[in-house]
């Protein structure tokens, strides 16, 4: 939109308001700073010590100088305030359709797993005009997801899920970064957004092997079995039941735990009275930590899968709970001050 050569390349939706807001921050910044300056510089050359200058009749108070002067600026500040509270939101918030894609940061690279099964390291093909929404979570430090041409930045957490959006406008390769100073290394922590046109990138998705999430540890004992899973939610069925889930989360509610079916995004009454939406982070948290919030009428039985499986193999099961049904349930994926 804008194409100034201090900006970076503009490439998604909201490039072009977050650039016109940061331009418009900056003009404002000079249009207050630029006069005062100049007064200052005026006055103190004709004023110094021992000019000729008058000093007769110097003002004390103007009424409507006053007001005028705090009008003003309060009015431009609400005005900003409320424009960048609306782009903040809209930003923040997840769109209702879009593609969802899975993102685990370590040092030093990114990992990105497709619905469909695809992975890939450093780089990440995703098609133009569509809704990426991208969840997020780190196996060791804090990173931050950074593709300046689209004006995306967002921490990645240990143990917690980020999410953020972004919708290309137009084919090409765009830099990906880790905005946060991850280690000694963190520099070599970079990456590519190839952007294709949605031909492109479905004949593409076909060419890619599909690889699902890594197979349960032969330590465990248990077999994945049931052949090569052809998307990410099958991979995560194949866990489910490699890991014992089903005989205890049974689909009509008659088992030890409750049914998964349906649970995406619904409310949750827990043991202790309090009422939980079934998010990712929630779901992420039952898994490892089942004890923690245990749904009001069960027993706390479960046990913990920590250190059992992998980022790549929650976001499987994951997937794998979200296709037996609910609603969406991120609307902004993450706390305000987590960017």
């Amino acid at each position: 939109m804008w194409n100034l050569p201090f900006l970076p390349q503009d490439a998604s939706t909201v490039a072009g308001r977050v650039d016109l807001l940061f331009l418009t921050l900056i003009g404002l910044a000079l249009l207050f700073a630029v006069p005062v300056a100049a007064l200052v510089i005026y006055f103190a050359v004709k004023y110094r010590r021992g000019t000729p200058a008058s000093r007769a009749g110097a003002l004390h108070q103007n009424m409507a100088l006053e007001v005028t002067w705090i009008v003003i600026p309060l009015g431009l500040a609400l005005g900003i305030f409320f424009w960048g509270a609306r782009l903040y939101v809209d930003l923040y918030r997840l769109p209702a359709d879009g593609l969802d894609i899975y993102v685990v940061g370590k040092q030093w690279m990114w990992k990105f797993q497709h619905p469909t099964g695809q992975r890939e390291i450093n780089e990440l093909h995703v098609p133009a005009g569509r809704p990426i929404r991208l969840t997020m979570i780190s196996e060791d430090v804090i990173h931050s997801f950074y593709v300046p041409a689209f004006r995306v930045k967002r921490d990645v957490l240990p143990g917690n899920y980020t999410t953020a959006w972004f919708e290309a406008t137009e084919p090409g390769s765009y830099d990906l970064f880790c905005a946060e100073f991850c280690g000694t290394e963190h520099s070599r922590m970079v990456g590519r957004v190839i952007v294709m046109e949605p031909r492109q990138y479905a004949e593409w998705l076909t060419r890619q092997p599909i690889t699902g999430a890594a197979p349960i540890p032969e330590a465990s004992g248990q077999a994945a079995g049931g052949g090569q899973p052809a998307t990410l939610a099958e991979a995560g069925a194949q866990l489910f039941q490699s890991l014992g889930c089903s005989s205890c989360h049974l689909a009509d509610g008659s088992g030890p735990a409750p049914s998964l079916v349906g649970l995406y995004g619904r409310e949750v009454t827990l043991a202790d009275g309090q009422t939980v939406t079934a998010d990712t982070q929630y779901l992420r948290e039952s898994i490892l930590n089942p004890n923690a919030q245990v749904v009001a009428g069960y027993n706390p039985i479960m046990p913990t899968f920590a250190g059992q499986v992998s980022e790549e193999q929650l976001a499987a099961l994951l997937e794998y709970i979200k296709s037996l049904g609910g609603s969406p349930a991120e609307s902004g994926g993450q706390s305000p001050g987590s960017n």
